[in-house]
């Protein structure tokens, strides 16, 4: 419990950056949009660099805080019940992926924690490009699995990474 203390509380803004560059940022919303191009499934990503010290006292998971996320950014919010989040808690490396109730109807939660370990592990070997891309081009293949696109195709949400900060 101490060690997670101190990586949260050592996790600084920088960190983000340098492992997301304005850059990789972009490349990832442009994945996004180009993504949601071929399925009626909306994406998001996201990224926690670390939690606050209530949250840390409390025992909150990253789990526990991907679900929050998930709440404040509206992924529940699309008319289809078809909304992911990929939310990365940087000071625990934790990804976690979830899924709107239309989606978890036709794919189960081990599928989705497949392509979080994955992404995990490229994290882990310093590859945050690769293991961003390959994790959108992964839920993307789901989502278009199941939920192919429609006449109509509105994004609902915002392709930008969110960078939370509580």
């Amino acid at each position: 419990m101490v060690s997670r203390w101190l990586r949260h509380l050592f996790a600084m803004p920088f960190l983000l950056h340098r492992r997301f560059p304005t850059l990789l940022l972009t490349e990832i919303e442009t994945a996004i949009q180009h993504s949601e191009k071929h399925h009626n499934g909306e994406i998001r990503f996201a990224i926690e660099t670390s939690l606050p010290l209530p949250a840390l006292w409390r025992g909150v998971t990253a789990r526990q805080s991907s679900i929050e996320a998930f709440s404040d950014l509206h992924v529940w919010d699309t008319q289809d019940n078809s909304g992911v989040l990929i939310y990365l808690l940087l000071a625990d490396h934790d990804l976690e992926i979830v899924a709107d109730r239309g989606i978890a109807e036709k794919v189960g939660q081990s599928e989705w924690d497949e392509i979080a370990h994955a992404m995990e592990q490229r994290f882990r070997a310093g590859q945050f490009r690769e293991g961003s891309l390959e994790g959108i081009q992964r839920v993307s293949e789901l989502l278009i699995a199941h939920f192919p696109p429609g006449e109509r195709n509105p994004n609902e949400l915002s392709n930008k990474p969110a960078i939370i900060k509580r």
